[in-house]
């Protein structure tokens, strides 16, 4: 699955394939959790949660990968320790299995992406 058909995220998750159905789930449980105010929406065929109409995270199952979106450069910036050693485009966060996810380091960007205010990048 690259781009989604799916009218809503329930129906996205129940495309994804069932051996990151369970990673992808908690992805979002993580999301819904530490993104207070936050519209959760489908976007680009992938789930995308968005603050006053502006996307600021999304994830995805890709072909080779599963990703999570983090639009927010100062957020990228503030943690470019963190994220030295991980497999990241310029906003792109690649997983290649699911057990690979560092919820941790996800959950930490999620909380720094709702205290951060202004222009997403």
């Amino acid at each position: 699955m690259v781009r989604s058909e799916a009218s809503d995220v329930d129906q996205y998750l129940a495309e994804v394939p069932e051996d990151r159905r369970d990673a992808m789930r908690g992805l979002r449980q993580l999301c819904r959790t530490e993104l207070t105010g936050f519209e959760e929406v489908m976007a680009f065929g992938m789930p995308v949660y968005e603050r006053d109409g502006a996307a600021e995270i999304a994830f995805a199952s890709q072909k080779q990968y599963l990703s999570f979106y983090l639009m927010r450069g100062n957020v990228r910036q503030a943690f470019e320790a963190r994220l030295a050693d991980q497999d990241m485009g310029k906003g792109c966060l690649r997983f290649r299995t699911p057990g690979s996810i560092d919820f941790g380091l996800v959950r930490d960007l999620l909380r720094a992406t709702a205290r951060s205010p202004g222009t997403v990048c």
